[in-house]
């Protein structure tokens, strides 16, 4: 067990830790990492209510979901967890969304560090805008955000006040999804399409390949004590991705490996291709055949 999570705001299911008592305690007591989900419960009830007034009729847009699990709801709780944590444990905070947490975190190489955080693809992809498009498919907690949110997060990915790429992969059914907002899941299906997506990151000149390798490998085997994982070394566990970086790669229902067969990448034609995968040393997958 390298660490456990915490949730301070409820998501998909039912893991909301809201006793101060008891996450005081946490931080007090534990000998391992927390990785903390950061929005502060009692706001997002509030702008839930306040919402829902305004749609009587339940035929709210999924577009309200950057305003009800809003900027603030993130800094509050995020700041919490924080200053909980400051000399008692080290913390990670999950998925981090917005210019304004960006704030309560420092710049460094992950062995300088007891707060960490991380940042998913979908939010380093995805603006608030593609609500329109994409609706419920692109709703997730902590929410997608605005366009300068997300140029946020991409530039702290580059000077270190983020350390992780996660990628919080949530494959709900597109029958759960296409349900009015206020009954569809928040969650998306993004790990297969990951590597894809920092990799055209890279690609835009938004990070390096050695920064992408820092953060999807190096730093989650360094912080998290994963026992040779992580590099690729001599008796370490082959865990290793062969990419063809001047290949193709076409989202459609035929390339979609995930049971729940669909995406939010649909349509979306990325500059490079995944060719083989390897979990210690055996292969799992090679040219779509798994």
């Amino acid at each position: 067990i390298c660490g456990y999570k915490i949730y301070l705001g409820s998501s998909t299911g039912d893991m909301l830790v809201d006793k101060a008592q008891a996450i005081e305690g946490l931080f007090e007591n534990s000998k391992m990492i927390i990785t903390a989900h950061c929005e502060d419960e009692k706001r997002i009830r509030e702008n839930t209510a306040k919402y829902k007034e305004l749609y009587p009729n339940n035929d709210a847009p999924s577009s309200i979901h950057p305003l009800v699990r809003d900027v603030e709801a993130c800094y509050l709780s995020t700041k919490f967890a924080i200053d909980m944590a400051k000399g008692k444990t080290k913390l990670n905070i999950a998925h981090i969304t917005t210019e304004k947490e960006l704030s309560l975190l420092q710049k460094g190489k992950i062995d300088s560090k007891n707060i960490t955080a991380e940042v998913s693809p979908i939010h380093l992809w995805f603006e608030e805008k593609d609500f329109e498009r994409l609706g419920n498919k692109i709703k997730c907690n902590p929410s997608v955000k605005s366009k300068t949110d997300r140029e946020a997060l991409r530039k702290a990915l580059r000077e270190d006040k983020i350390d992780f790429v996660a990628t919080d992969h949530a494959p709900h059914l597109i029958e759960e999804k296409e349900k009015p907002y206020f009954q569809s899941p928040s969650g998306i299906p993004s790990i297969q399409f990951s590597l894809n997506i920092m990799l055209e990151l890279v690609k835009q000149g938004e990070l390096s390949l050695s920064q992408l390798q820092e953060k999807m490998c190096h730093n989650p085997a360094t912080y998290f004590q994963l026992d040779k994982r992580g590099y690729i070394e001599e008796g370490y566990y082959a865990d290793l991705v062969l990419v063809d970086l001047n290949g193709k790669t076409q989202v459609n229902k035929e390339t979609i490996l995930s049971k729940c067969n669909w995406s939010p990448f649909e349509g979306e034609t990325f500059n490079s291709k995944i060719v083989s995968t390897f979990v210690n040393g055996d292969i799992v997958y090679h040219n779509s055949n798994k």
